[in-house]
């Protein structure tokens, strides 16, 4: 992977922050992608001593033209993108029919809408270089029922239906496209769905009462398992790898 460059969006979340340090260490020039200017800056001094080089570009995934705008310049400052790593995503909390307007709106907007915008912008760059890989990081909610997630679930189900559409329609071209399901990670995202305590041994044991069981293999996921697997779909070892899912959960899905 050493000289390729990525775009990651999200890259100052926890497991957007996982992906950059992976990348880097591999040597790849990555656009580190966020509407938080500062801690984009703090990623950027972060990694300063790394393998790879990180520049960073603030960005709302929402907005075409913004997203249009940043592509052009990571292209123009790094070179044609060869990876992008869809992981901005943001959370509310709320049974479905309580959801406001607002968080239903903003939840796909950045979910499910940021993917589209950002796919766009890069994969029609990559099809007349006829070649790239994509990953999305979707959630294992994408496939299973949870409580008070419904907006949550519906725009990541969106997100990696619309990447493996995508990645059916650029094949042809030589750019593949992947979806990553993680379960509870060690994330503020996660922590913030926490009202005590004892958050993370209930995401461990699980919920009845929620419908929810718990991790098989006994502890919360940390942001590098889940960017070990965007690595591993983004790289040569995964050259014939498209429109696949890989849930990178502990087993808390059963494997459906």
């Amino acid at each position: 992977m050493e000289g390729k460059v990525a775009l990651v969006t999200g890259a100052a979340g926890g497991i957007g922050t996982a992906i950059v340090e992976a990348l880097v260490e591999r040597g790849v020039a990555v656009a580190a992608v966020d509407r938080d200017d500062d801690r984009l800056d703090l990623l950027v001094k972060d990694t300063a001593d790394l393998d790879g080089h990180v520049a960073a570009f603030a960005c709302d995934v929402t907005s075409r033209a913004d997203v249009e705008r940043v592509v052009d310049d990571a292209e123009r400052n790094l070179g044609p993108v060869d990876y992008l790593v869809n992981a901005a995503g943001i959370l509310r909390l709320a049974e479905a029919g309580a959801l406001t307007r607002e968080d239903w709106d903003m939840t796909l907007a950045v979910n499910a809408t940021g993917v589209f915008n950002v796919s766009g912008a890069v994969v029609n760059r990559m099809i007349p270089r006829r070649r790239g890989a994509i990953v999305t990081v979707a959630s294992n909610a994408a496939g299973t029922a949870r409580t008070g997630m419904a907006a949550y679930a519906a725009s990541k189900a969106a997100a990696a239906m619309f990447t493996k559409c995508l990645g059916l329609e650029v094949a042809k071209h030589g750019i593949r496209c992947n979806v990553v399901a993680p379960g509870s990670t060690d994330t503020p995202m996660l922590s913030s769905m926490w009202r005590d305590g004892n958050g993370a041994r209930a995401s461990i044991e699980g919920v009845p009462e929620s419908f929810r069981v718990g991790i098989p293999l006994g502890r919360l996921a940390v942001p590098a398992d889940v960017a070990n697997a965007v690595l591993f779909l983004l790289s040569e070892q995964a050259a014939h790898v498209t429109l696949h899912s890989l849930t990178v959960d502990g087993g808390a899905t059963l494997g459906v």
